[in-house]
């Protein structure tokens, strides 16, 4: 473990991947690296390949800690019971618990490894000013709108400080995902996700982030006009005009093949060209980038995560009816497949060699 201190100044990130994921975690670093000019990044290495890599290329204001490290008996305990993501929401709030109680940390904030930061996110701490959690919600699109499965919530940006409030609900949170976390809906819960409903009833010193920038994801991108200038991207809401800076993006489902074919987000969400210009082309550049990197030093594994190859069309016909069901079942007006076109058209396979220029 190469450990580091902290200051008043600094702010401490936590997060969680593995070697399929290592591309991302590597490009939200450098994000980091890029908008912080103080930072530390506490990485939960989910496999040998992953910590191995980052032990040997030894990043500056980065922790690289390993499973054995970091399980504990109750962690090990509801391990066999859960599935390899079911289990890293099971390790959220303990990773945070862990940073903060073994490094002493006045403060620490998980962020998802699939995100990129634009702007310093000291600023939207900043916000918080006494309160000692922060929690970001989804600002869900209206027809995206799952808060009734999902949460109100996203855990991708959870601030706790080391105080008696902080403490009190990442106890809680922790302790009950170890007791239930599991990727389906279950008396109002789904998996570590639907906790973060919970805080501000349960609990003082919990702030709801107002910066709509703390939050951009394929689930609400429809609601904003986007513009980049450099690293820098600023969004306009559509309905009030409001601009703002973007801090971050969430590049949730995008997904790798081993064909070299990418998945930008799916069959959920609708993603306008704008959106793919000023988000996801430069972010899989990156991406593609940080994967030739650690291939010079290790070809056994797809930093991208690669696994499989792409089935003949990306979406089956089983998984069509199935959609233009559901949609048929919120609206009428999606008779004539108008839905299910999005869906379609979403779920079209990039050629991954497009992003390297």
């Amino acid at each position: 473990m190469n450990k580091a201190g902290t200051n008043n100044t600094t702010l401490n990130f936590c997060t969680i991947f593995n070697s399929n994921y290592l591309s991302r975690g590597l490009v939200l670093y450098e994000s980091l690296q890029r908008n912080c000019p103080d930072f530390h990044l506490y990485v939960y290495a989910f496999d040998d390949l992953c910590y191995n890599y980052l032990l040997s290329v030894k990043p500056q204001n980065m922790t690289v800690v390993s499973l054995k490290e970091f399980e504990d008996a109750e962690l090990l305990k509801v391990k066999p019971t859960r599935s390899s993501a079911e289990y890293c929401w099971t390790c959220t709030a303990s990773t945070i618990y862990y940073s903060i109680n073994t490094f002493g940390l006045e403060n620490c904030t998980y962020v998802d490894a699939d995100m990129c930061f634009y702007e310093n996110p000291g600023i939207l701490l900043e916000e918080m000013g006494s309160k000692s959690v922060l929690i970001t919600a989804h600002n869900y699109t209206p027809e995206y709108d799952q808060s009734a499965i999902s949460g109100r919530y996203c855990v991708q940006f959870v601030t706790i400080k080391n105080d008696a409030d902080g403490m009190s609900v990442l106890k809680w949170w922790r302790d009950a995902c170890i007791e239930w976390c599991y990727a389906r809906a279950e008396d109002g819960k789904y998996g570590d996700q639907k906790y973060l409903d919970e805080f501000a009833a349960r609990f003082n010193g919990v702030h709801e982030l107002k910066h709509r920038g703390g939050g951009m994801a394929p689930w609400n991108v429809q609601q904003y006009t986007f513009r980049r200038n450099g690293e820098k991207i600023s969004a306009v809401e559509n309905t009030t005009g409001n601009t703002f800076p973007v801090v971050f993006f969430h590049f949730h489902g995008l997904k790798f093949f081993k064909d070299e074919k990418v998945v930008l987000v799916g069959q959920y969400y609708d993603l306008n060209d704008e959106v793919k210009d000023v988000f996801y082309k430069p972010y899989i550049r990156e991406l593609n980038k940080a994967k030739r990197k650690v291939q010079e030093k290790d070809t056994s594994f797809d930093a991208n995560g690669g696994t499989a190859m792409a089935p003949m069309i990306p979406t089956g016909f089983k998984n069509l009816l199935k959609f233009y069901l559901y949609d048929l079942k919120g609206s009428l007006k999606n008779f004539f497949g108008a839905n299910l076109r999005k869906r379609i058209a979403n779920n079209y396979y990039y050629d991954n060699k497009d992003f390297n220029s």
